[in-house]
């Protein structure tokens, strides 16, 4: 588990280098403009989705279970 949540800016970083590398565009065309963003938008929405799931605790279904 890492030190600190990712915050909101470093998940929507993450997210524009992703789609710039899966796109191959650094910076979309005006045609292509809203797709890009909206690309942008649920990658970064499926990594909070993601983070909040992965950083819950987790309560173990036999009570002497090894944490």
């Amino acid at each position: 588990m890492p030190d600190r949540p990712a915050t909101e800016e470093e998940i929507r970083e993450a997210a524009l280098q992703f789609v710039r590398k899966v796109s191959g565009y650094r910076t979309p065309s005006k045609r292509n403009a809203e797709a890009f963003d909206a690309a942008v938008g649920e990658v970064a929405e499926a990594s909070r989705r993601l983070l909040e799931a992965v950083s819950r605790p987790s309560t173990p279904s036999d009570p002497h279970a090894l944490p």
